[in-house]
This record gives C-alpha cells, structure tokens and sequence, in this order.
C-alpha cells in the first residue's frame, strides 16, 4: 500500500493536467471498484468540472463543480493513468503498481474504470487484485466519512503539532511503532517511514510510546516530517508496487537509512542493521543507535 509521499507524487503528477476539465463519461467495468448507480453518475459527475485534486492520508480527492467529490484508493494493486490525446503530445501520467499497464494499450484487463475528459484525455483506473476502489462523497460531507473521520493530522500540516503529538503517544503503551502506524495518531505513515522515523530520532521500535521522555518525542515528531519531505524529493518508493505519476519509479529507497538493509552497516554509526517484528510487520533497525 502507498505511504503519504508516494500518494503525494501521483496527486502532484496529476493535478495540473486534470484540473478545469469536464468529465464527459465514466465507464463501469468492474461495479464494486465504483459502486455508483448510474442515475447518480449523469446526474453528479458527468458534465462536470475538476475543480480540485487533494489528498487526505493516504486517499486522493478529486472535487467536482456538483459539489461532490470522487475519493480514490490505490489499496495493494491500484493504478491512476492518465492519458493524452495523439493530437495533443500523446504524453502519459501514471501512478500506482508498476506492472506493464502503466505504459501498454488501455483498457487491458486490468482496467476497472474509464472517465473520458473534455480535452480528450482519459483517466484510467486499473487494479489487478480488485481491493481498491472510487466513491462519490458530498464534498461537504467528506470529512465525516468513517475512514477520514478517524485519522488524525498529516506530518506535513500546520495542524501536525508537537503538543497533540505527544499527547497522543503518552496515551498508550504499545510499541511506539504500532502507534506512529495507527492513522489516527499522524495519517499517511506505514512501515517504511516508521522505520526511517524511528532510526532518525534514535528510538527503538519496540519502546512503549508511553516511555518516551520528551526530548525523544521532540525528535520523533521532527524526524517524521523531515523524512516525508526526503521521500518527496526523491519521488518515493517503489521497492515492489509503486511508481510515481511520470510512471518512473521513485528512488527513496536507494537512499534508506534502515529499511530494506538488514545485514549492511549503520550509515551514522557502524552498527550492523538488523530486522525484527513489532506489530506483526517486519522492522528495521539498528539496535547501536536505537537501544531499547
């Protein structure tokens, strides 16, 4: 599944491009990827204009001029293309699992959904594995939605402060990792960047969030925007799914601290990177510069 930059990379690839233009017709070829009765699709979305494209954790958001809104979510397998006419460049844009459908003929079989735009372009959502999915949502209504509802503020928002951040933490005794995972502490952090996170303030995953003092949260809470901010400059991850929305595959991870090096030495230290579980995900760590 896509952490914050690589949902990030795709919105920013794609806004420009989709931004001002009328949806002339949306194609159903897999229901439960969108599950809109067609009513609602002549009458909300099509002949309607893109207003918008936002991004709330981990769901891109494409607002409309009826005043609803399309939330979309890559899952596992998900991919965002966006094709441009021959007449104009014939460019593409594309975002999510990088298989060859990101640069073969579409439709193919993958293809769940097709939106036709005014300028001739064609957003195409495909998804092998079917988890992922698009729903219609009253713009106004969007943060009342169960999965938005619940997350809590973005690492890269003003509303990301180090007093609602500790608090947070000092309410739990699990792993500080499962915690800085749970999306209603901080949105958009999974395993990659916990790792990354917690190396940078030289914590220990398994350390009770509750047992941090508070010169190690001050760390924490700096160390996970600076983080997402690297990843965005090197245009995230795609170690096995993700590309971003040029369709070229991100490099982050050819710059990781930790993840993905077990076995190699600790760029800050020497120290031998080991992996763990906590949380029943795989963890990677140096047990040198973060001591439990």
């Amino acid at each position: 599944m896509p952490e914050l930059p690589e949902v990030e990379t795709i919105k920013r690839g794609l806004e420009d491009s989709l931004k001002g233009q009328t949806i002339k017709e949306v194609e159903i070829l897999w229901s439960r990827s969108m599950p809109i009765d067609r009513l609602d699709i002549e009458k909300l979305i099509i002949d309607t204009k893109v207003i918008n494209i936002r991004r709330r954790g981990k769901v891109l958001i494409i607002d409309l001029s009826s005043e609803y809104s399309l939330l979309i979510h890559l899952k596992m397998t998900g991919q965002v293309v966006l094709d441009t006419p021959k007449s104009q460049d014939g460019s593409r844009f594309g975002g999510g699992h990088p298989t060859k459908s990101l640069m073969a003929k579409l439709p193919d079989n993958s293809t769940r959904v097709i939106i036709d735009l005014s300028r001739g372009h064609r957003l195409f959502f495909n998804d092998q594995r079917k988890f992922g999915w698009i729903k219609l949502i009253k713009t106004k209504d969007i943060d009342k939605q169960q999965l938005l509802r619940s997350m809590g503020p973005e690492p890269l928002d003003k509303n990301y402060t180090l007093d609602s951040f500790s608090s947070s933490l000092r309410k739990t005794s699990r792993a500080i990792k499962a915690a800085i995972l749970d999306q209603s502490v901080i949105a958009g952090v999974g395993n990659i960047y916990a790792d990354e996170s917690l190396h940078m303030a030289k914590i220990h995953p398994l350390r009770k969030a509750n047992s941090l003092s508070s010169t190690e949260i001050e760390r924490l809470y700096s160390a996970i925007p600076l983080i997402m901010e690297t990843s965005l400059n090197y245009g995230g991850t795609s170690f096995t799914n993700y590309v971003n929305a040029n369709g070229l595959k991100g490099n982050y991870l050819d710059n990781a601290r930790v993840f993905r090096r077990e076995g190699e030495l600790c760029d800050e230290c020497g120290g031998i990177i080991t992996k763990i579980r906590v949380a029943g995900r795989g963890t990677h760590l140096c047990s040198n510069c973060q001591t439990i």
